[in-house]
């Protein structure tokens, strides 16, 4: 009889993720900078309902280029230590010292989980038309409303690259 509760208890737990609330803040706006070659930029993301958030972005070399973003995302418990996140947006960017732009759409999903107290690991796949899009890193957050970042990524654009972030969640 033991087992079979323990067995309903753990199946219950399981398939039940919407006792658990969202580990991470989507309500945020991020300064970003990489390397090699070398880019800055900005994200904000709030919430829209509980498992939606909003996104727009912009990142550019300072040459007359640009790659900026807007979409929908959804975002969603695992566990109590874990969150899935995925988004959908449509980029319009301006190719460096080139006249060429386009409009292209991006698919993406990823896990943010806690490592420690302060401590946060990230990890996203994706599609942007023909390229493929990675985002791996590692988040200190500092305090509730501050965080800092190292991570690597290739938003499908400029390459693989590293970078540092601030985040200023709200």
């Amino acid at each position: 009889m033991k087992k079979h509760a323990l067995l309903f208890t753990l199946a219950s737990s399981l398939l039940a993720p919407s006792a658990f609330a969202n580990n991470f803040s989507y309500n945020f706006l991020e300064f970003r900078t990489a390397v090699d070659p070398r880019i800055s930029g900005a994200e904000f993301s709030v919430l829209a309902m509980e498992n939606v958030h909003l996104i727009a972005r912009v990142d550019s070399q300072f040459e007359s280029d640009a790659d900026a973003a807007v979409g929908v995302g959804f975002n969603g418990p695992i566990n109590q230590f874990a969150d899935v996140y995925g988004q959908a947006l449509l980029h319009y960017i301006d190719y460096p010292n080139n006249s060429d732009s386009e409009t292209l759409p991006e698919f993406n999903i990823g896990i943010r989980m806690w490592l420690a107290d302060r401590f946060e690991v990230t990890g996203r796949v994706g599609r942007l038309d023909e390229s493929s899009v990675f985002h791996a890193g590692v988040r200190f957050h500092s305090t509730q409303q501050l965080s800092l970042s190292a991570e690597t990524r290739n938003n499908g654009i400029y390459g693989p690259q590293i970078a540092m972030s601030v985040r200023f969640q709200f």
